[in-house]
């Protein structure tokens, strides 16, 4: 249930968050160029169709497995402790109490247990832990630590991250706010005169094609792909066995100019053919961008920054009305399309930038 005088859309949430928010910690959540991709969703038109039957409706879809009661899904958010104290626990325990998914970022900053034992705390019944995004840790070594962390933990899907392939955190993180389930880092490469800091620094440290199926060879839980945006790279994920893939620019934080989320998605979602579920990130302020995802071809949105704001406002009440809030607005959506169900979203090229 929302608070007293909780806000109706999600981003009025961001107002209240920034109010209470350190002026640097709201820049580093803020940082990026996500506005494009919001930009993207909103110039989109809907075609609206009365009439339409749509008693009885839901928003419930399977995804690897797993049964949701809505295709919103709480993304990998770093150092949540920075926002409130609640942090990635109540987040958990938000996706949980709603019905959804929460995806454990590498960075968080309490224990994957502690987030573990939260979500499952919200629901009578037994349902799949919460995903894990995997950050490579430089070797594989270290990324088999954390990876079976993960897995002991009970999370139930793992999300390997490849368009970051090096993740440093941009602020000076407060003593009581660190990434906890981390193995030690790796040493950095010792350099000679006539080597690059990038290539042979930096990038020697960053996985490539032949670490994704080692990793897919270390796990049999789902594992997703998480930042594909040319259809060659979906290509070659999924002749290596992965489950799923994510289209995502990683909010615009990682290559300035990188295609938005919402255009790269159709060439993607058109080369898989189905073969594996397509999943959507960056940009997504509503429910209706999330319907708009949905129609070009994603089978489940990852929320980010709004989840956020309600958190750094409300802490885990927050969050969780931040999702009810989209879900309603998902629904809404919907109903005024014609659509009872996921399912009955057309995927075609009927939504069409505004003129």
């Amino acid at each position: 249930m929302a608070a007293p005088n909780s806000p109706t859309r999600a981003q009025a949430y961001a107002a209240l968050a920034q109010a209470g928010m350190d002026p640097q910690v709201w820049q580093y959540l803020q940082d990026g160029a996500d506005s494009g991709n919001e930009a993207a969703l909103t110039a989109v038109t809907l075609m609206p169709r009365p009439l339409a039957r749509v008693k009885g409706g839901h928003t419930r879809l399977a995804l690897f497995g797993q049964s949701l009661a809505h295709p919103l899904l709480l993304a990998p958010i770093a150092y949540q402790a920075l926002f409130h104290a609640d942090a990635e626990v109540g987040s958990a325990m938000a996706a949980s109490a709603q019905g959804g998914q929460l995806v454990i970022s590498s960075l968080a900053s309490q224990p994957i247990e502690d987030i573990m034992q939260a979500s499952a705390a919200q629901s009578d019944t037994p349902v799949p832990g919460p995903w894990f995004q995997l950050y490579w840790q430089g070797d594989r070594t270290r990324t088999a630590q954390l990876l079976q962390r993960a897995v002991a933990a009970g999370c139930s899907a793992i999300v390997f991250t490849v368009d970051a392939p090096i993740k440093r955190a941009t602020l000076q993180l407060p003593p009581h706010v660190q990434a906890v389930n981390l193995p030690p880092a790796a040493p950095m490469p010792t350099l000679t005169e006539d080597q690059s800091a990038v290539f042979d620094g930096w990038m020697a440290q960053a996985p490539d094609w032949g670490d994704l199926q080692w990793l897919r060879a270390q796990t049999t839980l789902p594992l997703l792909v998480k930042g594909v945006l040319h259809p060659d790279d979906a290509d070659q994920a999924i002749a290596l066995g992965v489950d799923g893939l994510i289209v995502s620019n990683h909010g615009g934080r990682v290559l300035e100019g990188a295609p938005l989320s919402l255009h790269a998605l159709p060439a993607v979602v058109a080369r898989v053919q189905s073969r594996v579920p397509v999943l959507f990130d960056s940009g997504i302020r509503s429910g209706r961008d999330a319907f708009v995802a949905l129609q070009q071809g994603a089978a489940a949105v990852l929320v980010g920054r709004p989840c956020m704001w309600g958190l750094a406002a409300q802490g885990a009440l927050g969050v969780a009305h931040v999702i009810r809030i989209l879900r309603d607005e998902l629904e809404m959506t919907m109903a005024l399309t014609g659509c009872a169900t996921l399912a009955d979203i057309p995927r075609s090229a009927a939504a069409s930038p505004r003129p």
